[in-house]
């Protein structure tokens, strides 16, 4: 028996409901997935950032008492994201067996004679966050500090511990330190390892008398012990302890453009490794929050290495105190940038004064 057209058509109507039914089944199912891959993706990257914010050692009462501290940076224009922020970022050469920074300190971070600030570098934020201004603190340089008279800048953090590094940074400039945050140099070395290593480029064949290392010019991979003999040497550089300075912030140009390669960014192995230990090693002032750290970061999101500007605090030589070597500060010539850092126009002081900038792709 034949089929008849409408018999035909009822069928055809079937199969188009059939499909229809079908296809929102599968849309249903593939918007549930998605749902929970996003819930399960949300629920893993708060698990790992709770994860990395209990990682992180704080340190309390880490600022001077409020009376004579500068006032905070201006209120910035409507426009601007945030607030200007300056943190003061120390790197210390532990004298101890003990860890001192992080989740593994052992000992106060101030026991005298247990750690000095071997680097110190104000990291200043400007309120639109397109660039990071960081200058470095040459650590023999010799200022008073209170109590204790005129001494190498480095021995304040042994004398009383942050609040008495940060008031020592605080008088000696006028800028208000908004946050702090240490690690000891083993901290460089285990974040240099989880990143896979880093590079460097040396300008001139150089030896480390002190250790005996030998820097062929050209680049070099470090690894993390490779990366500590590379920022701790000061020995026959041509410019000591200001060269070595450099070799710092290389390397902390090279560690943030690490970080920003698409092998680490792309590698959410590789780049939980890096946090995990970044988080382990740092000790930060008490008023850091979770809340700030994911702040800052969606406000630096568009910031690349080549947009953080390197500088050393300006000197007058070097000379000796009390048989110590030391480095005198140009208390004169570090007034317009002192001015610039409290004013939030940093950018404006580098534009005028183009030779205060350190160039450290390339160092000695």
């Amino acid at each position: 028996m034949g089929v008849t057209t409408d018999e035909a058509s009822l069928d055809l109507e079937d199969v188009a409901v059939v499909r229809r039914r079908a296809l929102r089944r599968v849309v249903i199912i593939a918007g549930v997935l998605l749902v929970l891959f996003v819930v399960g993706a949300t629920g893993l990257f708060f698990e790992r950032q709770q994860a990395y914010d209990r990682n992180i050692e704080r340190i309390p009462d880490a600022f001077p008492a409020e009376a004579g501290r500068p006032e905070p940076a201006p209120d910035p224009p409507a426009r601007a994201m945030a607030r200007a922020e300056n943190w003061l970022l120390v790197g210390s050469d532990r004298r101890t067996e003990e860890g001192t920074t992080g989740e593994d300190a052992n000992e106060p971070l101030w026991r005298f004679g247990a750690q000095r600030a071997d680097t110190i570098m104000l990291v200043h934020l400007p309120s639109d966050r397109r660039r990071v201004y960081l200058v470095s603190f040459p650590r023999d340089s010799w200022v008073p500090i209170k109590g204790h008279g005129n001494a190498k800048i480095n021995a304040a953090l042994s004398f009383g511990g942050p609040p008495l590094l940060i008031a020592t940074i605080e008088d000696l400039t006028g800028v208000r330190i908004d946050h702090f945050a240490i690690l000891d140099f083993q901290g460089f070395e285990a974040m240099t390892d989880a990143l896979g290593g880093v590079d460097v480029r040396v300008a001139k064949t150089v030896t480390d008398t002190a250790r005996d290392v030998v820097w062929p010019a050209g680049t070099h991979r470090l690894d993390g012990e490779r990366a500590l003999d590379f920022v701790r040497q000061r020995y026959n550089l041509p410019g000591g302890d200001f060269d070595r300075i450099k070799r710092q912030q290389a390397f902390l140009k090279a560690l943030a453009g690490r970080v920003n390669d698409t092998d680490v960014l792309g590698n959410p192995l590789r780049l939980n490794a890096f946090l995990e230990t970044a988080t382990k090693t740092v000790s930060v002032d008490d008023t850091v929050t979770v809340s700030n750290l994911r702040s800052l970061a969606v406000q630096l999101r568009s910031v690349r290495p080549d947009d953080v500007v390197f500088m050393t605090i300006p000197t007058a030589g070097t000379g000796t105190e009390d048989g110590q070597s030391v480095v005198y500060l140009d208390r004169t010539e570090s007034r317009p940038l002192h001015r610039a850092l409290r004013k939030d126009a940093v950018g404006a002081y580098v534009a005028r004064v183009d030779d205060s900038v350190n160039q450290v792709d390339e160092v000695r």
